[in-house]
């Protein structure tokens, strides 16, 4: 039996795309720029052939890589979460999801105000650690929730546990998501929940929770679900892809819960397509600007294949990859238009050099094609190059 799996490292981009400058990503490198600073030791991603995609300092190139090995250029407009896995998946996005660079308009904050009932912090662009630490004291003591926004397409509701219960946040998102549709329609209505105090500090729990638009119809997990075949989402692709044509979920709140679920699924689940992404790269460094902190968490993964590589079956095929940069060397702490890796490895793939691929569907085709799915909107398949279906 057949499985497709696809890891997502959250944001470990590798080099800015041709356009980076319509994005302010010129010179972003998030991988390069780390590897640089960093002496990484990650003799597993070595070995498949990391550094055989771009120039690493610390890590030198495989004279003979077990992996088929490349880069992906995203052909989509934006640079966000959301834009990055449906990419994958076979959507292309012809114009970028709307942003806010001075908030939000009055129409959507009178509509979220008039829906929840109370008034709201913040409606600005900020960093979602810093807005808690300078508007927290104020929401413990209105009641009101936090609104703010970054450089992506994200409507983001901060509110303390013991002010506004979780449930009751996920409410209010969902009131947000109801509203913030056609030239509103942001990606994702994200929940930031936190605790904490003004004297000791505020800090986000685990109980984030996003709240994406409907992907179009088509993608890759819509045709496996159609070819019979499990799919499996592990980590915040339930949340991306809104539930949809997902047969089974597991959590992953941090790279080390979607490291324990992913071995799971694949004792559990013996064939389809297993969808995993890894948060941490993302959320704790690269939007945090934490070089050292990300390094240190791509050498946990690397360890972690330790444990996933022997796990795969004959007929597995495991394909490692990213959806944008976010490079922590940079001032900026938003996302980065880069080229993200891409690395095949199983015992039926043939090692070789993939080159550049013109899209992030080139990846979601080739796992449509493996199991047997019907072809996706966009992206060429590369399997034939690869192995004998």
């Amino acid at each position: 039996m057949k499985r497709f799996i696809i890891i997502v490292l959250d944001s470990l981009g590798i080099g800015a795309l041709p356009d980076a400058a319509a994005y302010d990503s010129l010179g972003a490198n998030t991988l390069g720029h780390i590897a640089a600073a960093y002496p990484l030791r990650i003799a597993n991603l070595q070995r498949l052939g990391l550094a055989n995609i771009i120039r690493l300092e610390s890590v030198p190139a495989n004279s003979a890589p077990a992996a088929a090995y490349g880069k992906m250029a995203a052909s989509s407009a934006g640079m966000d979460t959301t834009s990055g896995h449906w990419e994958i998946s076979g959507i292309l996005l012809p114009q970028r999801m709307p942003t806010y660079p001075q908030g939000f308009p009055p129409e959507v904050i009178d509509a979220f105000t008039a829906a929840i009932g109370r008034g709201i912090l913040g409606n600005c662009v900020a960093s979602g650690t810093e807005i808690i630490q300078r508007l927290g004291p104020e929401h413990m003591r209105t009641g009101c929730p936090i609104v703010y926004t970054s450089a992506d397409s994200v409507f983001q509701l901060a509110a303390h546990e013991q002010i506004i219960p979780v449930a009751q946040l996920y409410e209010m998102c969902r009131a947000a998501r109801a509203i913030l549709s056609g030239e509103h329609g942001v990606g994702r209505v994200i929940a930031r929940p936190f605790i904490g105090d003004a004297e000791h500090g505020f800090v986000r729990t685990g109980n984030r929770k996003d709240f994406s638009l409907q992907p179009p119809p088509g993608h890759l997990l819509q045709r496996v679900d159609e070819a019979g075949l499990p799919v499996v989402s592990v980590g915040k692709i339930d949340d991306i892809f809104a539930g949809s044509h997902i047969s089974c979920a597991y959590p992953g709140h941090d790279n080390a819960q979607s490291g324990a679920s992913l071995l799971q699924a694949l004792q559990e689940q013996p064939q389809g397509l297993i969808f995993a992404n890894f948060v941490d790269f993302d959320m704790l460094y690269g939007h945090r600007n934490d070089l050292l902190g990300y390094a240190a968490a791509i050498e946990d993964f690397d360890r972690f294949l330790d444990c996933l590589l022997p796990c795969l079956d004959a007929d597995d095929i495991l394909a490692i990859c990213a959806d944008h940069g976010n490079d922590p060397s940079t001032p900026g702490t938003d996302h980065n238009r880069e080229y993200v890796p891409l690395l095949l490895y199983g015992a039926r793939v043939r090692p070789q050099n993939l080159g550049i691929r013109n899209s992030f569907a080139d990846l979601g085709q080739t796992a449509a094609e493996y199991l047997g799915a019907a072809p996706l909107p966009a992206g060429r398949s590369f399997l034939s190059q690869i192995c004998e279906n």
